[in-house]
């Protein structure tokens, strides 16, 4: 079996678990198309050292960028850019490591987050 997301005006709308051969006779009069993912492929690496697909394993809202052939998740901020190695979506400076930490737009950091 295979993974495979409905994509209409570069969204996901839909995603499925189907045989290859289940597109050989499926009949689908809604807009779009269907491409084939991967459960294991995450921010571009396949987590079982296979080979990556598609960027990510898509849900619906992402977005499918038919250039870098790659499903990407919805961008949270508009400060935000994409990483196209990863095909992810990512603040303008790094997170910090080892805090709780939330990013805040509207100053453009990552504000510390105290621990109760």
């Amino acid at each position: 079996m295979a993974h495979f997301a409905k994509i209409d005006q570069g969204k996901v709308t839909q995603v499925i678990v189907a045989k290859k051969s289940f597109f050989d006779t499926f009949v689908d009069s809604t807009p779009g198309k269907w491409l084939q993912c991967s459960f294991n492929t995450i921010e571009g690496e396949h987590i079982n050292d296979g080979t990556p697909l598609r960027g990510n394993f898509p849900g619906v809202g992402f977005e499918y960028n038919i250039d870098l052939d790659a499903f990407i998740p919805p961008k949270r901020y508009n400060s935000w850019s994409l990483n196209e190695t990863k095909f992810i979506y990512e603040a303008p400076i790094e997170k910090p490591e080892d805090v709780v930490s939330q990013w805040n737009e509207e100053t453009q950091v990552w504000d510390i987050k105290e621990e109760n």
